[in-house]
């Protein structure tokens, strides 16, 4: 039967946090990596990652009689509340869901029965798939509970027209100093930014600190942000600011005209950036090319991570066998993982798909560099860091200290130092050495 897409609307309910397992924890479920599948699966995700499951989908029933794979678009605004009420009753998810990369160490530690342990069938692959991505979304004993899907590797798109009339050499940007003094002659030349940022968010500063191996908390969950790489993600920023360098945006909608107006030279963004620029502004074609991120220091770690999402089986499926047999049929394979590149635009976390030959094609709008090879080559190199259920409550008061430091001056040391004790306060975490 093939596979069909199902748009279902949803009211929105409130998300649920703090609470355990409801409705009685299902009986856990252990995988056989060697089980015939038969039968049917729901699978819910969103947008263009439902398309790209459908389709799949499809291919799936094709190759395996007897099945049937139904892919439910339920939107993005509707995922998430649906997924904390249905682990905490216990009922009402489907067999396979779709989980961003940020979200799912939340999940994984607050439902620790939630999820399927997807390790029998996807665990001799570890080696092949984003290190970062591997990580993140397994728990603390190692088992996997959320498949790793698209990477959000981050690199450094230019305007290359503003380097040239500034006289700037691209080439020549090893690290962020290095950046910051271009910036100032392209500025003096141009009249031009350098970077637009949203300030009120965080203005990047977790992209600055995952760079340099950290995240808001250590492995031990302890807090992180006094650490001397922080203070130097958050002194950057201010910096960048006093320098006249920064353009404060409002908001996605803020980022995106910007870039269409050319106000800056220059956005530190994920792969992903690419389908923004080039469903929103096509007639930048020809002006932008892409680079590695600046380093901190001469051969340091020169990319990050924005965004990604993988796939998880809740332990309430009807049929995990089936539904962990789709997941790996999805992830686990270079031609369908490269086949949702060229489709949908979802950058692959699975490392052998990046040898395909799409990823060393010429684009046109980057002035026919392959630009995708850079993404390719970067993605092993992310930097692995740990997510609590407390990221979230935390990411809100580090931006808070973000906008201190950037758009009100105050000592980057002194105000993540009082964002650490804020967040010690709130989550009863301890602040690391």
């Amino acid at each position: 039967m093939k596979a069909r897409t199902l748009l279902v609307p949803v009211a929105a309910v409130a998300l649920l946090s703090g609470c355990t397992m409801g409705g009685g924890a299902p009986a856990a479920v252990v995988l056989d990596p060697d089980a015939d599948v038969t039968g049917r699966i729901t699978v819910w995700s969103w947008d263009v990652a439902a398309t790209a499951l459908d389709r799949l989908g499809a291919a799936f029933e094709a190759d395996h009689p007897g099945t049937e794979i139904d892919v439910v678009d339920v939107g993005y605004d509707n995922a998430y509340d649906k997924l904390s009420v249905g682990l905490q009753a216990g009922s009402g998810l489907p067999d396979v869901v779709t989980i961003e990369t940020d979200r799912a160490p939340g999940y994984i530690n607050e439902f620790p029965a939630g999820l399927v342990d997807l390790t029998p069938v996807l665990g001799d692959d570890e080696a092949d798939f984003d290190p970062f991505k591997w990580s993140a979304q397994s728990d603390a004993d190692g088992a996997l509970r959320v498949a790793p899907w698209d990477s959000g590797t981050v690199g450094l798109f230019f305007r290359t027209d503003y380097f040239d009339e500034a006289g700037v050499d691209p080439a020549a940007v090893a690290t962020w100093d290095d950046l910051v003094a271009a910036g100032e002659t392209i500025k003096a030349k141009t009249g031009h930014t350098l970077l637009s940022l949203d300030v009120a968010t965080g203005a990047g500063f977790q992209m600055l600190l995952q760079q340099q191996g950290l995240g808001l908390f250590d492995e031990a969950g302890e807090i992180t942000i006094t650490s001397p790489e922080a203070v130097e993600a958050l002194t950057l920023l201010q910096t960048i600011n006093e320098k006249g360098l920064l353009k404060n945006v409002r908001g996605w909608d803020g980022r995106v005209t910007s870039a269409k107006d050319g106000d800056s030279a220059v956005t530190p963004e994920a792969v992903w950036w690419i389908g923004t620029l080039l469903g929103d502004a096509p007639e930048l074609s020809g002006t932008y090319d892409v680079t590695e991120l600046p380093a901190f220091a001469e051969g340091g770690v020169r990319t990050s991570n924005s965004g990604g999402s993988g796939l998880a089986v809740p332990a309430q499926a009807k049929n995990p066998q089936l539904a962990a047999a789709f997941v790996e049929y999805a992830l686990a394979d270079a031609d369908h993982q490269a086949s949702m590149m060229a489709n949908e635009g979802l950058f692959p976390s699975y490392l052998p798909a990046l040898q395909d030959g799409y990823f060393s094609e010429p684009q046109e709008y980057f002035g026919g560099r392959p630009v995708y090879e850079l993404f390719a080559e970067q993605t092993a190199n992310i930097p692995p860091i740990t997510f609590t259920t407390d990221n979230a409550e935390a990411s809100d008061i580090v931006a808070n200290a973000v906008v201190a430091a950037v758009l009100n001056g105050a000592d980057p040391a002194t105000v993540l130092q009082d964002a650490a004790e804020q967040i010690a306060t709130a989550t009863g975490r301890e602040i690391a050495e």
